[in-house]
C-alpha cells in the first residue's frame, strides 16, 4: 500500500493535492501526519527524503516528493489522474502546472488556513490579478469541457491542484463570478474535502509562522478549530 507523508490539515496546502486526489478515485494510502515543529516525527522523516519536504508518497521503494511528480507517477499506475481525451488532458496538465509554479500574490497573502475566517487589510492590484487570473481559469475549463469539474464530467488532477484555493477563497472570503464560486462550492463539497476540512478543524497542532502570516495580512474575525 502506498504511504502518503502530509503536515498539518489546517495548513498544509500542498499535501492536499494527492491526499484529496487519491481519497477521490478510490487509490488505497495509509496517512502519515508530521505536524510543523513536532521534530520528533521530522527528523526520521528528513533522513528517509532528503528534500525534508511534504507531501512524499512512498510506493515499496520507490520515494516520490512533489505534489506534481507525485500525481504523474499515480498517473502511470491508475486511471483517471487525468482526463483521457488529448485536448483536455493537455488542459488540465498546462492548469495544474499554472497552479504549481504560479499565483504567487495569492500564495504570499491567502495562506491556506482552513479553521478560520480572515479580513484582509487590503486587496492590493496584484492579488486582484491573480484572483481575476484563477476566475478565468476555472471559467474557461468549465465552459470548454462541460463541467462540473474542470476538465469535464470527473474530477481529476487539475481539480486536485485547486483544491487547496477553494478553502483560501472560503477563509478569506475572496469574491468570485458566479460559475467560478459554484465550482468552488462543488469542490468543499465532495466527501474527501469535508473529511480534510473537519480534520483540520479538530487538529490541536498551532504552527506560529503561519499564524504570524496571517497577523501579517488580515484580521481574523471567526476560528473555528477546536480549542
Amino acid at each position: 500500500m502506498y504511504q502518503l507523508f502530509i503536515g498539518n490539515k489546517n495548513y498544509s496546502s500542498w499535501s492536499l493535492r494527492p491526499w484529496v486526489l487519491m481519497r477521490e478515485l478510490e487509490i488505497p494510502f495509509q496517512e502519515h501526519l508530521l505536524p510543523f515543529g513536532n521534530e520528533t516525527l521530522w527528523r526520521p522523516f528528513r533522513a528517509l527524503c532528503a528534500a525534508g519536504k511534504v507531501p512524499c508518497l512512498v510506493a515499496g521503494t520507490q520515494l516520490v516528493w512533489e505534489s506534481l511528480a507525485i500525481v504523474e507517477y499515480l498517473a502511470e499506475g491508475h486511471a483517471g489522474i487525468w482526463p483521457e481525451e488529448p485536448v483536455a488532458r493537455a488542459w488540465a496538465r498546462s492548469a495544474a502546472a499554472e497552479m504549481h509554479a504560479g499565483f504567487g500574490e495569492l500564495r504570499a497573502h491567502c495562506s491556506m488556513n482552513c479553521g478560520v475566517r480572515v479580513r484582509l487589510h487590503k486587496i492590493g492590484q496584484t492579488l486582484l490579478r491573480d484572483i481575476g487570473r484563477l476566475d478565468a481559469l476555472w471559467s474557461e475549463g468549465l465552459s470548454r469541457f462541460g463541467g462540473p469539474f474542470l476538465a469535464g464530467a470527473q474530477f481529476s488532477a487539475v481539480d486536485a491542484f485547486y483544491a487547496p484555493v477553494t478553502f483560501r477563497v472560503q477563509t478569506y472570503g475572496l469574491a468570485l463570478q458566479p460559475e467560478a464560486a459554484a465550482y468552488g462550492e462543488r469542490l468543499l463539497a465532495l466527501p474527501a474535502m469535508r473529511d480534510w476540512y473537519a480534520a483540520a478543524l479538530l487538529e490541536p497542532f498551532r504552527d506560529e509562522p503561519h499564524e504570524l502570516e496571517l497577523q501579517r495580512v488580515g484580521s481574523i474575525t471567526q476560528d473555528l478549530r477546536a480549542r
